[in-house]
């Protein structure tokens, strides 16, 4: 069943309009800018996203700048005399983390004349039966069978790239209750230059941007029970929201676990993410993904230098793990504007806080002691939901259906413009502005979308006001 409000809201409401039942805002909650407790940072800018969680010690702020460089810097080929940053390859689709999460925030859909997606790439999967329960069960997707599980544009020399990708869009307007039109793209994928031979005729593509990567330790953090508590796959209360947990494999425990990280939470750890990250996007092994991502028809790939066994050390994972568990998250902006906390109030009254979770306490025994304890705000469930046909990718991944997407947080949306240069949303960057983004909502989402289409200018310009005060 889905968790009631917190008890902090209860005096903050103003009364009730008619029979609308949703909360009145008219004063901030104590603490309410502190989107990550004690790990808030006080960083609006450029570099808002890229600060270690304000209460880490001098001591293990080295410690996250370590981590930080990894995180930064460019691999290369093997071999090379850089030997803690080579085996790139031999396919991938960037040479750092940084070139796909800008700045540690959002990527993007690769302009029309792009060289490379970069901070964009394409999953790749079959449908998938029966007989194919254990792949299902270890890997949550059934791999396309000559360019695996997803495409790599890249590659090092004497290595042909997969393929390149191109994206174009078809424009419709949807016009609101006022009169008013919003223009919307739909996003059109071309596959070309495929350097292995056809794809599958029945070949799933999904296009991803990069996320922001503020707050991830903090997510991790969230007790299970927590994120449990939300759900109500069935919809036993009769609101039209479902959410449910993804269930996927965890490479360390050999076991099936809760899923967190990921569009469609498809990772159950912060770890398991970066070594796939590193596996899928830059081709570096790991001691979690000890082969290069070679299928067998790419024998040039297959016999490739590599960086040594593994190319990515435990103790280098261990750092970029320590860095990507630690990046604070800002705090809010005028969070006693009463634009703001009209727009705020109008978030619930469409009733958008039932997948976007305002408020977790973190556990105690969070595996840093600088995210155990916190009263954190990131705007999510963690669980999956219905979308509807017009985000679809058709594309499974374990239990996550081709119409169902994790709700992603939404702390520190409102910087998007300044760390990433861009206000491009939604899992492959489809939606140019906020309003755009939740016009994309469906399936579950679709009566909260068709309040917000019947606000008002005013009252539209509140709820973009408290959104970008996130």
């Amino acid at each position: 069943m889905r968790a009631p409000l917190p008890h902090l809201l209860l005096g903050l409401f103003l009364g009730l309009a008619g029979c609308d039942q949703s909360p009145r805002f008219t004063q901030a909650e104590p603490a309410e800018a502190l989107s990550a407790g004690n790990a808030t940072v006080f960083q609006h800018g450029q570099n808002a996203f890229s600060m270690p969680s304000a209460n880490l010690s001098p001591s293990r702020r080295l410690d996250f700048s370590v981590g930080n460089s990894f995180f930064r810097n460019p691999w290369v080929t093997a071999p090379a005399t850089t030997t803690a940053r080579d085996g790139l390859g031999p396919l991938f689709n960037t040479n750092a983390c940084q070139n796909c999460h800008i700045k540690d925030g959002r990527g993007h859909p690769p302009a029309p004349d792009a060289v490379s997606a970069v901070s964009m790439l394409v999953r790749l999967s079959l449908p998938a039966g029966n007989q194919h329960a254990e792949i299902i069960k270890r890997l949550g997707v059934l791999a396309e069978p000559t360019y695996g599980g997803q495409l790599q544009d890249m590659a090092n020399p004497g290595v042909a790239p997969e393929g390149k990708v191109r994206v174009s869009y078809n424009l419709h307007s949807l016009y609101l209750a006022d009169g008013s039109a919003i223009e919307l793209r739909q996003p059109q994928l071309e596959i070309s230059q495929l350097g292995y031979g056809p794809l599958h005729a029945d070949t799933r593509f999904s296009a991803r941007i990069a996320p922001p990567m503020i707050g991830l330790g903090l997510l991790e953090a969230i007790p299970e029970a927590a994120i449990l508590a939300n759900a109500d796959p069935d919809d036993s209360n009769g609101d039209g929201i479902s959410g449910r947990a993804n269930r996927v494999w965890d490479d360390a425990l050999e076991q099936t676990v809760l899923g967190r990280f990921g569009w469609k939470a498809g990772q159950p750890t912060l770890n398991q993410q970066n070594a796939h990250a590193f596996a899928g996007d830059m081709g570096l092994t790991s001691s979690l993904l000890a082969a290069d991502d070679c299928m067998p028809a790419q024998s040039d790939c297959r016999s490739a230098n590599n960086g040594g066994e593994p190319d990515v050390s435990d103790s280098i994972l261990a750092s970029v793990l320590f860095y990507s568990r630690n990046l604070g998250v800002p705090a809010r902006r005028d969070v006693e504007a009463p634009a703001v906390l009209e727009g705020k109030s109008l978030f619930h009254q469409a009733g958008c806080q039932r997948c976007h979770s305002p408020q977790f306490t973190t556990a105690g025994d969070a595996a840093e002691p600088e995210l155990a304890n916190q009263l954190i705000r990131p705007y999510t469930d963690l669980l999956l939901h219905d979308m509807g046909e017009g985000l679809a990718d058709n594309r499974r991944e374990f239990l996550a259906t081709g119409q169902e997407w994790r709700t992603p947080p939404l702390w520190g949306i409102g910087l998007t413009a300044r760390v990433s240069g861009h206000t491009q949303y939604l899992h492959d960057g489809r939606a140019r502005n906020l309003l755009e983004a939740i016009a994309w909502h469906g399936g579950e989402a679709e009566t909260a979308k068709q309040q917000v289409l019947t606000f008002s200018a005013q009252q539209r310009a509140a709820l973009l006001a408290f959104l970008n005060s996130l």
